[in-house]
């Protein structure tokens, strides 16, 4: 050979691939090296994993919102109907004092037959609201003798603690209401505390 092609293929071997000695009976390589295809190969391997995790946080996003959906929809099922509760709930209270109002005023020892039927009948209303209240999920609360809880209860009056704890509910003055465990109209009670002579 002329020294002009000894030099140029000593330059090609010089300039080629280092990975390994090239053998001279083989055919020039492709212009990507074994090492250049297995850094492409790793870098396609990180992306498939950055992908691939990237997948798995967009599905638990998006089961996440479906369930914040799905709670939004239940909440909104059970409390669509908050508002006119606490006007019915008016409307129980204008009943039952009617009704106590009627049994106070039936005397003993003077029965009036025409207002022990009223009474009768009042009494049987509330009793019917009370259940159709309670089919809807709202409920009365009953906190005397339990503590006090400034979610459930607005203090109105203090009553000196006779036989009570002090923190205790002693008196409601206003029967509050729960829809569905939620309140939606708080009971106005008279909290004992002790006696300061």
């Amino acid at each position: 050979e002329s020294p002009c092609v000894f030099s140029t293929a000593a330059q090609q071997r010089s300039t080629g691939d280092e990975c390994g000695p090239e053998d001279p009976r083989e055919e020039p390589k492709h212009p990507l090296s074994d090492c250049a295809l297995e850094h492409k190969a790793i870098k396609l391997e990180e992306q498939v994993r950055d992908l691939t995790e990237r997948y798995r946080k967009a599905l638990a996003d998006s089961e996440n919102v479906r369930r914040r959906t799905q709670k939004f929809v239940e909440d909104a099922k059970l409390f669509g109907i908050q508002s006119f509760c606490r006007d019915l709930v008016e409307v129980a209270d204008i009943l039952e004092k009617t009704a106590e109002s009627a049994a106070g005023e039936a005397e003993p020892s003077n029965p009036n037959p025409t207002l022990k039927k009223i009474y009768d009948g009042l009494s049987l209303i509330e009793a019917k609201l009370q259940s159709v209240f309670a089919k809807h999920g709202l409920q009365k609360m009953n906190p005397v003798g339990g503590k006090y809880d400034p979610y459930d209860h607005e203090i109105v009056c203090h009553v000196p603690a006779e036989g009570m704890q002090p923190g205790t509910i002693a008196l409601v003055t206003q029967d509050g209401y729960k829809l569905h465990g939620r309140t939606i109209r708080h009971a106005l009670v008279g909290v004992a505390v002790e006696s300061q002579e």
